[in-house]
C-alpha cells in the first residue's frame, strides 16, 4: 500500500502547496519493503510530471516504523516546482519483487504570494459543532485567520480569530459549535461565513456557506 502527501498526512490529491513541498509516503506490504535496489528497477522511485528521463530514487530517504518490517515511510524534499498542476507518481517494491504505484496531484503556488483554496466546512450541515477547514501555501508559518459569521439577513453573529501554524498546506484547526457572540446556540438557518487569512503583509479572504441543522 502506498499512501502519498505533500508536507504533512493531511494534504488531499489535488491540494496546494508552495514551491519546495516535502514528499510524504507512507508504506505498507505485510511481506515488507524492499529498498536494496539490487535487482533492476527494484528502488523506490518518484517520477514528476512523466518525466522518465528524471527518476528520483527514495531508498536512502526511506525509514522502517519501529518494531515493524512492514511498514515505514518517505520523507524526500522535491526539487523546486513551477507554478501550475503537477502529478508525481510513486513506485515501491516488497521483498517478493511485487510492486505497487500511486499517484499525486498538487497544484503549486509560489510562497511570495498568499493563497488561500478549498474552503469548506465539516460537516455540513451541522447539529453541534463543525470544523473550518482551507488549504494554503504557507506550510509552517503562523496564519492569523478571522472567521465571520453572517446570518440570512446580513447581520454579522459570530466572530472568530485564532493564530493557526500548521506544517503542511491543509488547516482543520478551527471549531465552532454553533454559538452567537453571547455563547448562545443561533437558531436552524442557512448561514454565510468569510475567512480572512493574514501572514505577514500579505492577505486572502474567500467566502462559504453552512447550514446549522
Amino acid at each position: 500500500m502506498i499512501q502519498p502527501y505533500l508536507n504533512d498526512d493531511q494534504f488531499k490529491n489535488g491540494g496546494l502547496t508552495n514551491e519546495n513541498p516535502i514528499l510524504l509516503v507512507k508504506l505498507f506490504d505485510s511481506l515488507g519493503i524492499s529498498t536494496s535496489g539490487n535487482g533492476i528497477g527494484h528502488d523506490i522511485t518518484a517520477v514528476i510530471d512523466s518525466n522518465e528521463k528524471n527518476i528520483l530514487v527514495l531508498n536512502n530517504f526511506y525509514t522502517t516504523s519501529q518494531d515493524s518490517y512492514q511498514s515505514g515511510q518517505v520523507l524526500f524534499p522535491l526539487p523546486t516546482q513551477t507554478e501550475g498542476i503537477h502529478s508525481i507518481r510513486i513506485k515501491a517494491w516488497d521483498v517478493a519483487d511485487h510492486s505497487a504505484e500511486a499517484t499525486l496531484t498538487y497544484r503549486v503556488s509560489n510562497q511570495s504570494k498568499l493563497v488561500i483554496a478549498n474552503l469548506r466546512n465539516f460537516p455540513n450541515p451541522f447539529t453541534t459543532s463543525t470544523h473550518f477547514a482551507f488549504e494554503h501555501n504557507q506550510p509552517g508559518t503562523d496564519l492569523d485567520v478571522t472567521i465571520r459569521i453572517y446570518d440570512g439577513s446580513g447581520r454579522l453573529v459570530k466572530e472568530i480569530r485564532q493564530i493557526v501554524n500548521t506544517p503542511g498546506s491543509r488547516n482543520c484547526e478551527i471549531n465552532w459549535d454553533g454559538d452567537g457572540q453571547s455563547g448562545t446556540k443561533l437558531t436552524k438557518g442557512l448561514y454565510i461565513y468569510h475567512v480572512k487569512v493574514v501572514a505577514g503583509a500579505a492577505v486572502a479572504e474567500k467566502s462559504q456557506q453552512l447550514i446549522l441543522f
